[in-house]
């Protein structure tokens, strides 16, 4: 598991350090990892509810539409293929963000996010050309690897590279990503669906290329975090990178926290084993429960499925998207409130988005989490 950022201590400590035009950029760089993200899960529910896509690729959902539409419309959507075609990046999803841990922690956050760039562009490619069902769902479930590798390390490389006092807001841009690719998705659906000759659905998901690009550009130029070089032994060329990123010339305080949260991370032999020990269950009973009832909430389906149940009630096409336009406009205005109260309000808003931090942080014996 890699070490966020984090310090060996009574969880108090205010590192010197500052906002810094570099840090600034490298953060918002690294937070459009998010948009790969937003952007699938904002394009995948209006490219369902386009009438031409499903006359190509799942007829027998278009037939259900056309021959009764008093019937109930939900059951309209109602085919194994679909679901399959829905389902296959999270499952994708969920066995890379295994993979991904161990890349991140053995070669750096930056290259865990190349890969997942990369397969994130080729999933996108192979979705745009897509001539069969089966194009569509190899191409979902490239894009769900690289889903799994830029949500396993952009927000730890947002973590370990924000100064002490703005650590919750600038992690918290990876979810401002996150809506904003989802808002951006919905706009383009809206107008793709306008196209004559009903190919807009191409470019709807052929245009995952575009954030994919940013992510994969993005982590070649970035630089990796001191955290990192510490888990490979780079430890003269972390406390420059250290001094660079904070701004300020003594670190010594940090590095050494950083050097001894390393080595004592690694000094644990079965660390998963010690999530059943008595005294971090419950550690392991919220980083369970936090994300289980966030999506227990709904929230995230509301979003992924907007138009579809917007069409099911009984909206047209246009007015579907539409209101999922707008959906996904609240989500940014609310995304950017957190991030303005994270920081002044309690950290322990980022445990909606990321409890098991927590949990690998107290695993660990380290007091101090994101």
């Amino acid at each position: 598991m890699p070490a966020g950022g984090f310090v060996v201590g009574d969880g108090q400590k205010a590192y010197p350090g500052k906002l810094t035009p570099f840090v600034l950029f490298t953060c918002v760089v690294a937070a459009m990892g998010g948009l790969i993200f937003g952007y699938d899960i904002g394009i995948s529910g209006g490219v369902t509810s386009m009438p031409s896509f499903l006359r190509r690729f799942f007829p027998s959902v278009y037939r259900k539409q056309q021959e009764d539409a008093t019937t109930n419309q939900y059951c309209q959507y109602d085919s194994p293929t679909l679901t399959l075609f829905t389902s296959s990046l999270y499952l994708a999803a969920l066995i890379s963000s295994l993979v991904a841990s161990t890349v991140t922690r053995k070669f750096g956050r930056r290259l865990s996010m190349l890969f997942g760039g990369i397969l994130f562009c080729a999933g996108a490619l192979i979705n745009g050309f897509a001539k069969h069902v089966w194009m569509l769902i190899v191409g979902r479930i490239l894009l769900g690897f690289g889903i799994g590798f830029a949500n396993q390390s952009v927000p730890l490389y947002l973590s370990e590279m924000a100064p002490y006092k703005y650590r919750g807001a600038l992690n918290i841009g990876f979810q401002l990503s996150i809506t904003i690719g989802i808002l951006v998705a919905e706009v383009l659906n809206y107008f793709f669906a306008k196209i004559k000759g009903g190919w807009g659905w191409r470019l709807s998901l052929g245009g995952a290329v575009v954030p994919a690009l940013i992510i994969t550009i993005g982590s070649l130029i970035l630089p990796d975090t001191p955290n990192s070089m510490i888990e490979r032994g780079q430890h003269e060329e972390a406390k420059t990178k250290l001094r660079r990123i904070r701004g300020v010339d003594d670190v010594s305080q940090e590095f050494d926290d950083l050097v001894a949260a390393s080595k004592e991370s690694q000094s644990i032999e079965h660390p998963w084993r010690n999530l059943l020990r008595r005294k971090y269950r419950p550690h392991l009973t919220m980083a369970i429960m936090i994300p289980f009832f966030q999506q227990l909430t709904g929230i995230n389906v509301i979003m992924f499925y907007a138009p579809v149940l917007f069409n099911t009630i009984g909206f047209t096409t246009d007015a579907s998207l539409m209101s999922a336009v707008v959906t996904g406009s609240v989500n940014v205005a609310a995304t950017l409130v957190s991030i303005y109260g994270v920081d002044k309000w309690g950290r322990r808003f980022l445990f909606l988005e990321g409890g098991t931090q927590m949990l690998i942080c107290q695993v660990r014996k380290h007091i101090y989490c994101i």
